[in-house]
């Protein structure tokens, strides 16, 4: 048998026979990225012939336009002594069904398109996102004027809004943004954005955060971030910043700096990403904290033929919630050129970090960030976690003050004792407390997550 050279193309396929249910292929590849079929062609390119070869050649472009519509290129072809058919299936502008069914080829998988995935599919053939479908239900006391405040802000001092739109209208706002539909009715994106209570129309608009200790299992403790999505980096900044990430001291002669452990723009520049980029047809976005790494996941997968190397790279913005995306963009949050990733990159590579991983996991996108400093920081291999909460009577490798053994104690049974209730307790001065503790964390027996108020003791050694 003799080899053919096959077009060019994304997706090629090689059939020996014609099945009538390669129509459900030609349905889902031209819902895709389109692909060039051959029948009477083995999988390693040989001619095997085709039976009935010029029957197929007028069957098979009647059968495909009778029942999805399509027109298609159908070529017989010869090669020693045998024939085999051609068929190119172009991607289509339209969605295309066949026998009342959607498919679509992903990967090298066929699926048939159902629920929430259809309505995706089926808005994007109309060049429309979820987030552009107007909500029967809200209005515009549904609308919070403190969240358009906020985005007039931002949105000035990002010089992407003139200075005189600070006072306008929240209707005269939305309008701008295009969220409002022909007849001044509100889209799913500005209650997203500006919603006093966008859980009320949309149940999974949260960001959960959990610090946990050995694995998924050990929750320490959580906490849910609500509202509406335009002031949500924010509060998930702020709940980091006081109870979840620790912030290095350094002294330049006198002056005392506190440097997050994590690049902040880097961080807020993440965050962004999950939060416009999300599916909110899907669960919550998550945080999980551990002792060594960060996981931030969000329901939706990154766009196809996008991974890790080329989110690096130089590549092309394609948002999946193009209101919430412009909007963000607006206020300064975001770029609408695909820089985002860029500027994580040299967020990183300046704090001396390597650079967070990206990729698709569980029907969305995680981002798993290593939390060197911190490691550095305790000088523990292992799980620091599993040693939080341990037995009051526990001895530590490092040698300590009677004192400071108290104090040790106080924090296994309350890990967010401050300084004043232990010097209460100890019956010593604050400030006494306070040079033990700085003197034990030294020492590396013991870390403060989060900020003095908020934040939390975690024992390291003890």
């Amino acid at each position: 048998m003799s080899k053919i050279k096959p077009k060019e193309c994304q997706n090629v396929e090689f059939k020996r026979i014609w099945k009538d249910e390669y129509l459900k292929w030609i349905c889902g590849f031209a819902n895709a990225q389109g692909a060039v079929m051959y029948f009477g062609v083995d999988d390693d390119h040989e001619v095997c012939g085709l039976k009935d070869s010029k029957r197929l050649l007028e069957d098979i472009p009647n059968k495909v336009v009778n029942y999805m519509g399509l027109v298609v290129d159908v070529n017989l072809n010869e090669q020693d002594g045998l024939d085999y058919i051609e068929l190119v299936v172009e991607p289509s502008n339209v969605a295309i069904s066949y026998r009342g069914k959607y498919y679509y080829r992903s990967g090298s998988t066929m699926q048939e398109l159902n629920g929430v995935a259809l309505q995706q599919f089926l808005l994007k053939k109309m060049g429309r996102s979820w987030d552009d479908i107007t909500n029967e239900r809200a209005t515009l006391d549904d609308i919070d004027r403190n969240a358009i405040d906020y985005f007039l802000k931002k949105g000035i001092e990002a010089q992407r809004i003139p200075e005189s739109e600070r006072d306008a209208s929240t209707k005269d706002v939305l309008e701008s943004l295009g969220l409002l539909d022909d007849n001044g009715n509100l889209k799913n994106a500005a209650i997203l954005l500006f919603g006093k209570r966008p859980q009320k129309f949309f149940p999974s608009v949260a960001f959960k955060i959990g610090r946990f200790g050995k694995d998924e299992a050990d929750l320490m403790f959580q906490d849910v971030i609500e509202g509406n999505i335009i002031q949500m980096a924010d509060r998930v900044m702020e709940a980091l910043q006081a109870k979840y990430l620790v912030s290095p001291v350094r002294f330049e002669g006198m002056q005392r700096y506190e440097t997050l452990e994590i690049p902040k723009e880097a961080m807020r520049e993440i965050l962004y990403n999950a939060i416009a980029h999300k599916d909110y047809t899907g669960p919550d976005i998550q945080m999980h904290v551990y002792n060594d790494h960060i996981e931030v996941w969000n329901e939706g997968e990154l766009p196809g033929g996008y991974d890790e190397t080329v989110l690096y790279g130089k590549h092309s913005s394609k948002p999946r919630n193009r209101n919430i995306a412009g909007t963000m963009f607006k206020a300064g949050f975001i770029d609408t050129w695909g820089r985002g990733f860029k500027k994580i990159r040299e967020g990183f590579e300046k704090a001396g970090m390597p650079m967070p991983k990206v990729e698709n996991f569980c029907g969305g996108v995680q981002v798993t960030i290593e939390r060197t400093k911190f490691m550095q920081m305790t000088n523990v291999g292992g799980n620091v976690g599993g040693n939080v909460g341990g037995g009051v009577g526990d001895k530590v490798d490092t040698k300590l003050t009677e004192r400071q053994e108290g104090i040790l104690n106080l924090i296994k049974e309350n890990a967010h004792m401050s300084a004043n209730e232990m010097s209460e307790i100890l019956s010593v001065t604050q400030r006494t407390i306070e040079r033990d503790l700085a003197a034990m964390q030294k020492k590396r027996v013991i870390i403060r997550e989060g900020n003095v108020k908020s934040g939390r003791w975690v024992v390291i050694k003890g």
